[in-house]
């Protein structure tokens, strides 16, 4: 038994670096797991990684920085789960402008 059995989990940006490494911990942990990240391909093999521990999990394809895409995010996790124990957002977004002084 993990300290996190049937908790849901949802972390953006989970397709790898921090993200991968915390959906894999706290999977083997017991918790399910949706992961959300703009690399589907990278996406899929991470949600093959967690239902090789034997964990329920889903990949949503998002790109966080998209506000009316968040609605669905979580309509898609509470439908699967029925709920978000825990939230990562580890995404990073960064926008390229000028700067005038």
């Amino acid at each position: 038994m993990g300290r996190l059995d049937n908790k849901a989990a949802l972390i953006t940006g989970g397709a790898s670096g921090i993200g991968r490494e915390t959906a894999l911990l706290i999977a083997k942990e017991g918790a399910n797991v949706v992961i959300t990240d703009i690399d589907e391909s990278k996406g899929q093999q991470v949600l093959a990684e967690l239902r090789a521990i034997n964990r329920k999990a889903l990949f949503i394809k998002h790109d966080v920085s998209r506000e009316k895409d968040w609605a669905s995010v979580v309509s898609q996790t509470t439908q699967t789960f029925k709920q978000i124990d825990i939230l990562f957002n580890n995404a990073g977004i960064y926008i390229i402008k000028s700067i005038h002084g």
